[in-house]
């Protein structure tokens, strides 16, 4: 048998590419359905190679050391969060997918694409997260501003765009590997992105894995994720932890809270710790209705 990672799947085919770059049509074994495994763009495989015209064999799923699923790749080790000037950022989705990264072992990278429009975006993200420990780069695929950067941070990653369509996530794969994809348009009755991209491929380019998936403007947290986890996916709050009057605390409305004592004090941003009790409410939802 023989390593490889898959590059892409449609119809229960599979193209995987072997630890020398070469590319393999590949089906999968009826034991992956039974077992309820999905082979996804990014799993690191063995197989089994297919002879002349005939499809070689998936065998085996390697550990994984992240899953997404919407959209469901794996093993992804960092995840470039764009958002854009145009449509309007929506700062909910990406604490959300701060919080996924968080929970999945992900590094994170904020890219503020179209800065080539004006830096008040970029900039207002940056102090708004600035607490993070993530980078927050000005970028445009239009003229190439910060692409070296945001190049620098993918080498040797396996990378995955993710954030509202509309944003230009096709437009920046497109800049970083030198591959041509089509980028949506922003519909001028409600100033929102269409989505282009309709099935994840795996790009390698000059050192980068790069995943290609399609755009999404929703995404759910996990049903099982405990509301006592919440306040630890968030960086800005932990340098207060132990310090709270109640143990433990969930920064909402408790007396004595320390997260809300810095935020009064102008060290935690308040619209994120808003949107943070925003997010707590569906947690603790879902979180009560996870059997029913």
């Amino acid at each position: 048998m023989m390593k490889g990672e898959i590059k892409e799947g449609r119809g229960g085919i599979y193209t995987v590419r072997d630890e020398g770059g070469q590319e393999h049509v590949l089906r999968a074994k009826k034991k992956f359905r039974r077992d309820g495994l999905s082979p996804l763009p990014g799993d690191r495989v063995l197989f089994t190679p297919g002879s002349g015209e005939e499809h070689g064999w998936l065998e085996e799923i390697l550990p994984r050391s992240s899953l997404c699923l919407r959209p469901p790749v794996a093993n992804i080790t960092l995840m470039v969060i764009v958002i854009a000037p145009e449509p309007a950022p929506d700062y909910l989705l990406l604490d959300k997918l701060l919080v996924h990264a968080g929970l999945q072992g992900i590094r994170p990278l904020i890219a503020v694409n179209k800065s080539d429009l004006g830096q008040a975006c970029h900039e207002e993200t940056a102090c708004m997260y600035r607490s993070l420990g993530a980078p927050v780069l000005a970028v445009s695929a239009e003229t190439g501003l910060g692409l070296d950067e945001l190049r620098a941070h993918m080498k040797g990653e396996l990378t995955a765009f993710s954030g509202q369509s509309g944003v230009g996530k096709s437009a920046l794969i497109s800049r970083v590997t030198g591959e041509e994809l089509i980028s949506g348009a922003i519909s001028g009755r409600i100033r929102r992105g269409r989505q282009t991209t309709r099935h994840t491929t795996l790009l390698y380019h000059e050192g980068m894995k790069v995943m290609d998936t399609p755009g999404f403007s929703l995404l759910e947290l996990p049903r099982d994720l405990e509301p006592e986890r919440l306040p630890g996916l968030y960086p800005e709050f932990r340098p207060y932890e132990g310090r709270c009057r109640f143990s433990p605390c969930l920064h909402l409305s408790e007396p004595g809270c320390a997260v809300k004592a810095a935020e009064a004090r102008g060290e935690i941003d308040p619209a994120r710790r808003a949107r943070y009790a925003e997010l707590m409410d569906s947690v603790k939802k879902t979180w009560r209705e996870r059997y029913d």
